[in-house]
């Protein structure tokens, strides 16, 4: 356990809370924003042992954060937490900064394992392939990478994709699908 706080970054208010009293419980001390700009501001304050930062939130996202907060502090342990996990924006989050990646749902055992860096990654076998994604997994993965592309602009996105702006937002409605 360190010394310094842990910051943790969410927009819904109710999933921040909880996973802050649940590693409050287990000995850590906690410092929560709602935002990226309060994200930046505790930042700012003092130094922290690490942040677990939501990828998508109103006005700049837990992506665009990243680097705002290793500006402010280039040892800090930053793990991405995401409902919207994909291949590529987990390759982006690492190319930003980021030790880690937790998809939600993440208790917060998994959210401490993934900031010690002990999180245990899947074993496909010596030299064996990773299983080839589903056809709706690739699907899923290539509109969140346009999407991330268009900075979030759901009708530039549908544009691009060459569908209906409806047809997007049902798709995006939808949990990712299993690998």
């Amino acid at each position: 356990m360190s010394a310094e706080p842990m910051l943790l970054v969410d927009d819904d208010e109710v999933f921040r809370e909880r996973l802050a009293h649940a590693l409050r419980q287990r000995g850590h001390e906690v410092v929560t924003a709602p935002d990226a700009e309060a994200a930046v501001r505790a930042a700012g304050r003092g130094k922290l042992a690490s942040a677990v930062v939501d990828l998508r939130m109103p006005g700049m996202s837990g992506t665009e954060l990243v680097p705002h907060l290793l500006r402010l502090q280039p040892d800090l342990r930053v793990v991405v937490l995401t409902g919207y996990g994909s291949i590529a924006s987990a390759v982006e989050a690492m190319r930003l900064g980021a030790h880690n990646y937790v998809s939600k749902p993440a208790d917060a055992d998994d959210v401490l394992a993934a900031v010690m860096g002990d999180a245990r990654p899947v074993e496909t076998g010596a030299g064996a392939a990773a299983p080839s994604p589903t056809l709706a997994r690739a699907e899923w993965e290539h509109i969140q990478r346009i999407l991330s592309d268009t900075g979030g602009n759901v009708s530039e996105t549908a544009r691009r994709l060459g569908i209906t702006r409806r047809t997007l937002q049902l798709k995006l409605k939808k949990y990712p699908p299993r690998i």
